[in-house]
């Protein structure tokens, strides 16, 4: 009996420590809630592994951590053994994939990105841009620059509107906490206005070390009434029909976002900003300059007359001394 016993014992040591995947690519495995620890190794059987299914839910029956498999989407590597299994199944060890939002994307490009995402569940793709802020508490708000800017990982299977909470809720508090830091003497009346702020210098900084220059002149323009005079938001308002090419019409056609025609910040942000952006909306640079116009090598030029300015753009975009 005791050589029996010794045997039995052996052969299952020697069994756990076995491959039960083979090949060169990984079995997925996707446990959906609810399902029995005989559910379980009935589906890792059905996925590829190479294993009696009895012997697996004997397994974790005689390991005493049944109850504790996690449902999810797992990856099991080649050469994966039974204990192996057991464990990524127990500490939930699902597979994860990674959604990048970037920096200055407008909403219609955050759409097209959660829309290439062929692990991620498109739950959102057949809302309107109002039933999907609804869904995410947000009845009434505009989505565009409500996201922040971040790489959010998620399992496969996920849905795409779980993605965007996290988003939403992360740029909630990047922007209460900046809002918090604003500076005393500020114009803008609110965080809603500070994110709008935010997204135009995002879009408007070629160079890093620019934004809070660039959103000091913004602010001064603010304080005295002047037209912010920006292209990204003209830009904006054009939507599909900007063709990458900004005419004189375009700055003469009046939008929401027309920053030519109207005066002060536009209705809505027109962009993501990063966390600097939303700093230095809050905390400009203290400058005197009321222009700016890019040098053709990611820096700008800062004026405090528009005579100043005039023979900066001569200089700079048109190539005259």
């Amino acid at each position: 009996m005791a050589l029996v016993l010794i045997g039995t014992g052996g052969a299952a040591f020697w069994w756990l420590h076995q491959p039960i995947v083979g090949g060169d690519t990984p079995l997925e495995l996707a446990i959906e809630p609810g399902t029995t620890p005989r559910g379980v190794a009935r589906d890792a059987v059905a996925a590829g592994a190479r294993a009696d299914a009895r012997l697996l839910y004997a397994w974790f029956r005689f390991s005493g951590q049944d109850r504790a498999i996690k449902a999810g989407n797992y990856e099991l590597p080649p050469g994966t053994t039974p204990r192996d299994l057991l464990q990524k199944l127990v500490r939930g060890e699902e597979s994860l994939r990674a959604l990048t939002l970037v920096e200055g994307w407008n909403w219609r490009q955050v759409r097209q990105a959660l829309a290439r995402e062929e692990q991620l569940k498109p739950d959102s793709a057949g809302l309107t841009d109002e039933a999907l802020m609804a869904q995410l508490g947000r009845p009434g708000v505009r989505p565009e620059g409500r996201f922040f800017p971040d790489t959010y990982t998620y399992a496969k299977g996920s849905s795409d509107m779980a993605v965007l909470r996290r988003a939403l809720h992360a740029m909630d508090r990047k922007l209460e906490a900046v809002w918090a830091q604003r500076a005393a003497d500020t114009p803008l009346k609110s965080a809603d206005e500070a994110l709008i702020l935010a997204s135009i210098v995002e879009k408007e900084t070629g160079r890093a070390s620019d934004r809070p220059t660039i959103a000091g002149v913004f602010t001064n323009r603010l304080r005295i009434g002047m037209m912010l005079q920006t292209d990204p938001t003209v830009i904006y308002g054009l939507g599909e029909r900007f063709d990458g090419n900004l005419r004189r019409r375009d700055l003469l056609a009046d939008t929401p976002w027309n920053t030519y025609t109207r005066n002060g910040l536009p209705p809505t942000p027109i962009a993501m900003p990063g966390k600097a952006s939303l700093l230095a909306a809050v905390q400009p640079a203290q400058t005197r300059a009321l222009y700016f116009v890019a040098k053709g090598d990611g820096a700008s030029h800062f004026s405090e007359s528009l005579e100043e300015h005039n023979r900066a753009v001569n200089r700079y975009q048109r190539g005259q001394q």
